[in-house]
């Protein structure tokens, strides 16, 4: 086993005897807990930033915390580059959490009778553990756990849901989670993941999708104020639309990118100062990044000009070319980044993100009235609670596993909501179809009972009964299955009673809706058809009109999603159909022929949307 050890100076042997017992156990297999894989964990050898020093221990570094001397262990986590064999952190890391408790520490044994009560046992289940809804189901990142180790991740995450009813949508939960099992073990970690959950004074942990979007904005913000040159190199290889994109997925520059050495030593900073080091870890990637990119001839300039610089992005993440000491120096040495700039900064966002009610724009969506009438933190915990709520978690990959342990491969997806779908007795689609259509909807939506509103099989087929039964409805589901077994359909974001809404000349607006209308097809084609102006690759910043065309209707038919073609279209007995390709949603004709007879049309609303 590689066995290797940081320089100490001979200046001072009670301090190299210190580091030496500390790290006396540098057989790697002795460092980590069984349930961490060390088979692809490298070992660097670094030291303290200065050559003169020697490795602070946890003993020198808990005397400083016991004395209230904050900064100077900031200091000190900041230039001490501990190896990954340093036994160092399983000390270090619960005794940088315990501080942001202020004393609500759990009584011994609380974790367990939890885990008993929610699942039954406190043995290990060989099925996999339901996930509660504020998990992005995309980034389950186990990082070098073992199967056994995500399994134990999956239950600490369950039992916080349980737990902790207020939090909704937390995609970094369960990355932060799996990376604290690599040093500590189950009943600890849970402890320590609760205590930055709860912590009042700094953030470690966003818990709603409308924090999620403030600390993305107040990214862009600061990235574009404090490293503007590199800010500018990225906005010039882009559209507006897709470098806000790139800023949307900053956690996962972080959290799934980066070389594990080089998140653990962000880690050791990040569980003392809070998510300003985040902040300051993000810029510091898209300064290097501007750094090794800029020159015309450099391979990442060439990397840009192939793949696009959202690829080369993420590339330069996995093979960022400094070392983790480096890497830190450069995120700290960005100035004017006080943390009472940054807090400013994140509130003015969340403010004004909290009093917008119309977003307009062609890139941007109307704000959908089904937002009005969101569950309560109360009544979320209640739908948690019901033992019919499911959380759908992708396929796993194993090529995923190699790369980072992320349960689910593919390109990132929302988050899914809890929804009780097994009352639905669809006569179209069957329960693994139902899963992956619920899983594509908008997470606010299955918060909602759904509740079936029109369907041919019972109640006729005519469009004025589709209408009286459907038009005050927002949003809506319609899922049809033709007399070929195709099965397709369409998301709509708007009531279908807006079709007789006029223009300030009197004129009837032909189309109406929003951008967070969608198509889908699941047989024989199974695949998702959003509107074009929220397509990552779709190049264009502006979206043309014929590309907002979202649903139209009268008295003579129903169409969805329109320009240089109509993607599903409906006579008036809901008996015939066509479909083509449309500029809106840029999809395929949803059936061979094109021409489809209605076998079976079903439409869902949602009970208090």
């Amino acid at each position: 086993m590689l066995v290797t050890q940081s320089p100490c100076s001979m200046d001072n042997p009670s301090n190299m005897l210190s580091v030496l017992e500390e790290e006396s156990n540098v057989d790697i297999d002795d460092v980590f807990p069984p349930h961490v894989d060390t088979t692809n964990i490298i070992i660097q050898p670094e030291s303290p930033t200065s050559k003169k020093q020697t490795l602070k221990t946890f003993k020198e570094i808990n005397a400083l915390l016991q004395a209230d001397k904050l900064r100077e262990v900031k200091l000190i986590l900041r230039e001490n580059a501990w190896p990954l064999n340093n036994g160092i952190r399983t000390q270090l890391w619960p005794a940088l959490i315990s501080q942001h408790s202020k004393g609500n520490n759990t009584m011994d044994g609380y974790y367990w009778d939890m885990v008993s009560q929610i699942l039954g046992t406190t043995e290990l289940p060989e099925q996999s553990i339901m996930l509660p809804p504020f998990v992005d189901s995309t980034h389950c990142l186990s990082y070098n756990l073992t199967r056994k180790g995500r399994s134990v991740a999956d239950r600490i995450v369950s039992v916080l849901g349980y737990a902790c009813p207020d939090i909704t949508y937390s995609p970094s939960l369960y990355p932060i989670t799996a990376l604290l099992l690599h040093f500590m073990p189950e009943e600890q970690c849970y402890h320590c993941v609760q205590s930055l959950v709860a912590s009042k004074k700094k953030m470690f942990i966003t818990q709603t999708k409308l924090l999620y979007e403030v600390t993305w904005k107040t990214v862009e913000q600061i990235t574009k104020k404090h490293v503007k040159s590199a800010a500018v190199h990225l906005a010039r290889h882009c559209s507006v639309s897709r470098a806000e994109r790139i800023y949307m997925d900053w956690i996962w520059w972080i959290l799934q990118l980066l070389p594990f050495q080089h998140l653990v030593r962000v880690m050791d900073c990040f569980l003392h100062e809070g998510i300003k080091v985040f902040y300051r870890v993000a810029m510091a990637i898209i300064l290097l990044f501007y750094k090794h990119s800029s020159p015309q001839t450099s391979e990442w300039m060439a990397e840009i000009t192939k793949n696009g610089i959202d690829a080369a992005l993420s590339k330069f993440c996995r093979q960022i070319p400094v070392t983790p000491a480096k890497f830190l120096r450069t995120a700290f040495g960005i100035r004017g980044l006080s943390s009472a700039y940054i807090s400013r900064v994140f509130i003015s966002i969340e403010m004004n993100l909290k009093s917008r009610n119309v977003v307009s724009g062609s890139k941007s969506l109307v704000k959908s009235r089904s937002t009005d009438t969101l569950p309560t933190s109360q009544s979320q915990m209640n739908i948690q609670m019901m033992s019919h709520t499911l959380t759908i978690r992708e396929k796993e990959c194993e090529d995923t596993y190699k790369d980072r342990g992320a349960h689910s491969p593919g390109p990132r997806a929302l988050s899914m909501g809890v929804y009780p779908i097994q009352s639905i007795r669809s006569q179209i689609l069957d329960m693994p179809e139902l899963f992956t259509l619920w899983s594509w909807l908008p997470v606010r939506i299955t918060m909602y009972q759904p509740i079936l509103l029109y369907t041919t099989e019972e109640h006729g087929c005519s469009l004025t009964t589709f209408y009286v039964r459907v038009e005050k409805y927002e949003p809506t589901l319609l899922m049809i299955k033709t007399c070929n077994n195709e099965v397709f359909g369409a998301y709509c974001s708007t009531r279908w009673c807006e079709r007789n809404l006029k223009d300030d000349k009197g004129q009837r607006q032909a189309y109406f809706g929003t951008g967070e209308t969608f198509l889908f097809s699941l047989y024989p084609e199974r695949a998702k058809y959003p509107w074009v102006g929220m397509d990552s690759s779709h190049n264009d910043s502006r979206v043309h009109h014929s590309a907002e065309l979202f649903m139209a209707a009268d008295s003579k038919m129903i169409t969805i999603g329109g320009g240089d073609g109509q993607a599903i279209w409906m006579d008036e007995n809901i008996r015939f159909g066509k479909t083509d390709r449309c500029s809106t949603f840029n999809n395929p004709p949803l059936c061979a022929s094109g021409d489809f007879e209605i076998r079976v049309l079903e439409v869902y609303g949602f009970h208090g949307a």
